[in-house]
């Protein structure tokens, strides 16, 4: 690693007290949200260094959420394919089926802190959604979580849960009707009700401190990681792999390893119909530096600075940006990008069902098209980790409609 990565991988300095991360990151919000989120990142600093809380957060973990989840071998699939050891970090296995849950119930625990009774969200798949809709029935929080349209649609058996968990699930007809619209709204509602409210922002973006945050509360993916790996395999792992939306689940499980120079990070982005304008949602193929909903970061825009189309099999990953964290990391070259197609991704979906199971969420199954590629590619001694950071559950139909099936 040269001495500039080495420099930018420094830990404990990012983000800087603005919330930046290099050039990327900081705070452009309207004036509304200004002091709520001085008084978020002030009181989130508190909580940091407050046993109570975090004790309290380490117990809902182990209890609500069913941590820690196992590190698995995929040996039919190691064997499939003829390369490294394949290992599965089995973030799926968590209450409410995603990571998601992480995040949620730290926020939820923060807003209960700051005596917020009432909870917005966004969210395109519906898996940040459902897991702060279960938190807030379990804390008795109000909850209200706005959802695009075409998402909606899309994922209807996760409305149904967020409904059944007593949150009430806000369509947005504006826009693309995705992801993006829907944190327009649930900004909105947050610049009208910011006393009262907590909005617990899904991924790793946005205005600081919710990049920091977001990260914080998923580190523990890998955390376990490392211990998990070295007691199986006395040794860490020669590459590490997530899939990138805002990018939660991946800086969750690259967290713990980013001062590890000998182990490769790689990040998958939705290739959608290739990289070919509105037909994507790769932002390090087509995107250019602006700020989108908060932060300052790679986003995909026209030279005029209008939001591109995007587009992906998963609802989960077809946002216009990506977090600041990820774009710091990637201009310096600690973590690798690259992207799946939908089509990469309906093969690897299949073949790890018939192989494993595992039935994978369509946004874990990006990472999953690249270790499938990858894996081949390296020696049999090596080991590749790749974060399956949600089940497939409610993606069935969806994957039924595209291969022609009725179910």
């Amino acid at each position: 690693m040269s001495e500039v990565k080495a420099a930018g991988t420094d830990k404990a300095s990012l983000p800087t007290a603005d919330g930046r991360f290099g050039e990327f990151g900081g705070c452009y919000v309207p004036e509304t949200l200004v002091t709520a989120l001085k008084d978020l990142g002030e009181e989130y600093q508190r909580a940091k260094e407050d046993p109570e809380f975090q004790n309290d957060l380490a117990f809902q973990l182990k209890e609500f959420a069913g941590r820690p989840t196992g590190l698995y071998f995929a040996e039919r699939l190691t064997e499939e394919l003829g390369g490294a050891k394949i290992y599965f970090k089995r973030e799926d296995l968590l209450h409410t089926g995603a990571h998601k849950i992480n995040n949620a119930l730290g926020q939820a625990l923060l807003a209960k802190r700051m005596g917020k009774r009432r909870i917005i969200a966004e969210t395109g798949a519906g898996q940040h959604g459902v897991a702060t809709a279960a938190v807030c029935a379990k804390m008795g929080l109000e909850c209200v979580v706005y959802m695009g349209a075409v998402d909606m649609e899309r994922q209807k058996l996760n409305v149904f849960r967020m409904e059944l968990c007593g949150a009430e699930v806000r369509g947005v007809d504006s826009g693309q009707k995705t992801l993006k619209d829907a944190v327009n709204e649930a900004m909105r509602d947050w610049v009208t009700n910011v006393r009262d409210t907590h909005y617990i922002l899904g991924s790793a973006l946005g205005a600081h401190p919710y990049p920091m945050m977001v990260r914080d509360f998923h580190k523990v993916i890998g955390q376990e990681t490392r211990s998990q790996i070295l007691e199986k395999e006395g040794r860490l792992p020669d590459e590490m792999v997530a899939c990138v939306g805002g990018g939660s689940n991946a800086i969750g499980l690259f967290y713990e390893f980013l001062g590890e120079p000998d182990i490769r990070l790689v990040g998958v982005e939705a290739g959608g119909h290739g990289i070919v304008k509105g037909e994507h949602a790769a932002r390090f193929e087509g995107g250019r530096l602006g700020v989108l909903q908060g932060c300052k970061t790679y986003i995909l825009q026209d030279k005029d600075g209008q939001i591109e189309l995007t587009h992906s099999i998963s609802a989960g990953l077809d946002y216009a940006a990506i977090g600041p964290e990820h774009a710091y990391y990637r201009d310096i070259g600690r973590i690798d990008y690259g992207y799946a197609t939908d089509d990469d991704v309906l093969e690897a979906f299949q073949l790890l069902c018939r192989v494993e199971g595992i039935i994978p969420a369509l946004e874990s199954t990006h990472a999953l098209a690249y270790t499938i590629k990858r894996a081949p590619q390296m020696e049999r001694n090596q080991i590749i980790v790749m974060n399956l950071s949600g089940r497939g559950d409610k993606d069935v139909n969806q994957v039924a409609k595209f291969l022609g099936q009725d179910v």
